[in-house]
Formats: C-alpha cells, sequence, structure tokens
C-alpha cells in the first residue's frame, strides 16, 4: 500500500465533493462541498488544487460516474472533462469506479437521521469520502493503486 495522503473528488453539476484521507491511507474523511464553477472560470480547479497542496496530497481520487451496465452516461464525460483538467497541475489523477456512491451516501445520511433538506450541504462531501474509502480498501486488498490513471497525454483506458 502507498503512503501518502490522497484527495477523493465527486464531481457533480453544481457542486463538487471533496474528502481526503490520512498519510497512512487507512480512513477517508470529508473536507468540503467546492460550488462548480462556471464555463470559462476554473475557480473550482483551482480550489481542489489548493487543497491537496494543503493537505500535501500525493494523489486526487476522481469519481468515475458510469451507469450500471458499465456504460458511459454524460455525468461520465463530465467528470472525465474535469478529471483532465487537474492532470499536469498537481498531484496524480485517478479516475475510479463511482456507481452507486451518491445512492449509498444519501442511505447512509438518511439512517443517520438527515433528512433529504439537511442532506443536501454534505451529500457531495460524503459521496466523495465512499469513492475515496473504496479507493484506498481496493488497494490495500489489491496491492495495486486502483481505477486507471489519467497523464498528460492519455486518456481513460477501457475498463
Amino acid at each position: 500500500m502507498r503512503d501518502g495522503v490522497r484527495l477523493g473528488v465527486d464531481v457533480g453539476r453544481a457542486r463538487i465533493g471533496v474528502a481526503r484521507c490520512d498519510p497512512s491511507a487507512m480512513l477517508a474523511v470529508p473536507v468540503e462541498t467546492v460550488p462548480r464553477a462556471p464555463e470559462g472560470s476554473d475557480a473550482d480547479i483551482r480550489r481542489i488544487l489548493e487543497l491537496a497542496e494543503e493537505f500535501d496530497a500525493v494523489e486526487i481520487v476522481v469519481g468515475h460516474p458510469l451507469s450500471l451496465s458499465g456504460q458511459a452516461t454524460p455525468s461520465t464525460d463530465d467528470a472525465v472533462a474535469f478529471a483532465r483538467r487537474l492532470v499536469g497541475t498537481g498531484p496524480a489523477v485517478r479516475l475510479v469506479d463511482e456507481r452507486m456512491s451518491t445512492v449509498t451516501a444519501q442511505q447512509a445520511l438518511r439512517a443517520s437521521g438527515k433528512r433529504a433538506k439537511q442532506q443536501r450541504s454534505i451529500i457531495d462531501q460524503a459521496a466523495a469520502v465512499i469513492i475515496l474509502q473504496h479507493a484506498i480498501d481496493a488497494e490495500r486488498a489489491s496491492g495495486r493503486p486502483p481505477g486507471q490513471s489519467l497523464g498528460i497525454d492519455e486518456g481513460p483506458a477501457p475498463l
């Protein structure tokens, strides 16, 4: 298992949930919800990179939202485009399957007594925690980095 803080990122159309893990990559915790910047602005990218620097992150794990059948959707294209904007600007970037992360986060928040209206402000962070925890657990179990690495000139590899 590689040591180092990782950021988990759940890209949404309006908000971006951010989580981080400890330096020994054991436990993911929520950090904040970043507002999605309007087209042509990179305020959201800058904030993610500020957080990566603040926590001395070695990697940014971006949720890769595929359909349940594994096919790409408009959300998939949006998340991949966002991840590509991060490549080469800071730590390494990986795409990790995030199917059902938001649903799982909603169920967990509901089980903890949060009403739907209360969930709105933290659901994206909770989804980012689930994405990141899944990634670090998968790496611990397999001994290999999870998902797929995005390099400067490469797109996502076939799943």
